[in-house]
């Protein structure tokens, strides 16, 4: 397998060659349990890294043992050509390694200027009180260093999700960052957001940054990366110039098995033989909501998929919401199995049988500090609960047959659902809202910021849950999955269903078309 170039091979190409991190043999675990097992990673000045791997494949791990969040059991971290174990992140952030992570972690109600130098010593005049003037220049700098044009006395409230990530960055340089780590940065930007930001990085690699960049966005990793090093199961699989490789060969190292083993999804058969003999289980007619949603009517089967298309802001994940009752209808009329029914709450419509797994499961879905087994059986606690207390003993039967049965890989139900990788813990939501024995599942954005592999093993969880009857409407913004897994798609455009196409006649450019708001008239 490839291997990471000797300096010479590389500064002969052209390429950067002075490493800034070597680790070798890494090894960790937690609770007696193996989580990586001899890594090595080298990283380069003035390069792009990519880490991939499915999650649970340890990088997270390993980038917390770069910052200073774990200590290794064993192996070595050479950092400037000096082997060093950090005692804890400040020490490993003020030696210039510094982590933006996927959750932005900005204090809101502070200006841009006291987000980007806070953990620094403030400068402070003879009476010991703060320079604010002197903060916001400092940090005034720090954003014109990377092209950004905001005010530092702005509170971080007022700023869009992309303008929050170029704060994210320039706190992480005021620390004068020799090794940035991006984990899933792009995850709620615009294209054109994108664009900005991967200008930013490559003015980071000429200044000599060494950036570890953490996607599942193929497109993007081929785009900006220099290099990437491959895990999968907490072990090193292979390392690599980025123009070496290609798309099918990195999720074959990261699945072990080809691409063509994934997305595989046949037609149910249930609802390709229906000629429209079968009753809706689900029917909206003309159907609004106070914000997006204009007019809406659609239907959906028992046993089938329904894709629901289009851009950001058409009225999609609204309309989830209004089905659910989390927001108010106020028109229009919903049936479930043909009779009229009102929902005015989600549990007026969990008592209807409908279930929700919305788009952000760790704000939305997930309990943070309960374990897994309390976490999918959150819906029914009060059936296990006697004089007050919960018979834990009585829910473990069940528990341990939705961990099996969705493939949940958990240590134990005991763990807390953060220890979780993030297909497993989309899985145990998935879980809570299958205990409730729903007729109708409503899918917010299913397999967003989950690997390659684990969204293969939802879409499959999606597929059987059709095939036992259960109706889908599902929510996505990957038009390969929408494609992929559904058996009818609407699109909507502007908070209207603009189209309405069969799995057959569905493209990539027909959904487009219509998303966009083109008329064939």
């Amino acid at each position: 397998m490839s291997v990471v170039r000797e300096p010479e091979v590389r500064r002969r190409e052209g390429l950067p060659h002075q490493s800034i991190v070597h680790m070798k043999d890494i090894c960790k675990s937690f609770s007696g349990v193996r989580v990586l097992r001899g890594i090595n990673l080298t990283l380069y000045q003035g390069e792009v890294h990519a880490l991939m791997g499915e999650n649970g494949a340890g990088k997270s791990t390993l980038m917390k043992i770069i910052s200073g969040i774990h200590r290794p059991d064993s192996g070595r971290m050479v950092y400037k050509n000096a082997e060093v174990t950090w005692n804890n992140p400040q020490e490993a952030r003020n030696r210039g390694i510094s982590v933006i992570h996927q959750e932005i972690s900005l204090s809101p109600n502070l200006t841009i200027g006291e987000n980007i130098l806070m953990g620094t010593k403030l400068p402070k005049n003879a009476f010991g009180l703060i320079k604010w003037n002197e903060i916001h220049e400092k940090a005034e700098a720090v954003l014109q260093s990377i092209g950004s044009p905001l005010n530092p006395r702005m509170k971080v409230s007022a700023l869009s999700v992309a303008q929050q990530q170029i704060v994210e960055i320039a706190r992480a340089l005021s620390f004068n960052s020799e090794v940035l780590i991006m984990d899933e940065p792009t995850a709620s930007l615009t294209d054109k957001e994108i664009d900005k930001l991967f200008g930013i990085i490559e003015d980071l690699k000429r200044k000599g940054v060494a950036i570890v960049y953490i996607s599942h966005r193929m497109d993007e990793i081929f785009r900006i990366s220099d290099r990437c090093t491959v895990m999968r199961d907490g072990q090193y699989i292979a390392s690599m110039p980025i123009a070496e490789t290609n798309p099918d060969h990195l999720v074959k190292l990261m699945v072990g098995r080809e691409l063509t083993d994934l997305f595989q999804r046949k037609a149910a058969p249930h609802a390709a033989s229906r000629p429209g003999g079968s009753e809706p289980v689900l029917e909206l007619v003309g159907v609004s909501d106070r914000n997006l949603v204009r007019n809406v009517s659609l239907k959906l089967f028992p046993g089938e998929i329904v894709g629901l298309a289009g851009l950001v802001g058409a009225g999609r994940t609204e309309l989830l919401r209004t089905i659910f009752g989390v927001s108010r209808r106020t028109s229009g009329q919903i049936y479930l199995e043909g009779v009229q029914v009102q929902i005015s709450s989600p549990n007026d419509a969990i008592g209807l049988g409908i279930a929700h797994v919305p788009e952000s499961r760790k704000e939305q879905g997930l309990f943070p500090n309960l374990t897994v087994k309390e976490n999918i059986m959150m819906n029914r606690m009060h059936q296990y609960r006697k004089a007050r207390i919960l018979r834990y003993r009585e829910m473990d039967a069940e528990v341990e047959r939705y961990i099996q049965e969705l493939g949940v890989k958990t240590a134990t139900s005991a763990q807390n659902v953060m220890g979780l990788s993030g297909g497993n813990q989309q899985k145990v939501v998935i879980a809570r809202w299958l205990s409730i024995g729903p007729k109708v599942l409503l899918l917010d954005e299913p397999t967003r910021g989950v690997d390659v592999g684990a969204k293969t093993e939802i879409h499959k969880i999606i597929c059987e849950l059709a095939a036992k009857g259960l109706a889908v409407l599902m929510v996505s913004s990957e038009l390969p999955e929408i494609l992929g897994v559904s058996d009818r798609i609407l699109v909507m455009h502007e908070g209207r269903i603009a189209a309405e196409l069969s799995r057959e006649e569905a493209t990539q450019e027909k959904i487009m078309y219509y998303a966009t708001g083109e008329s064939k008239e």
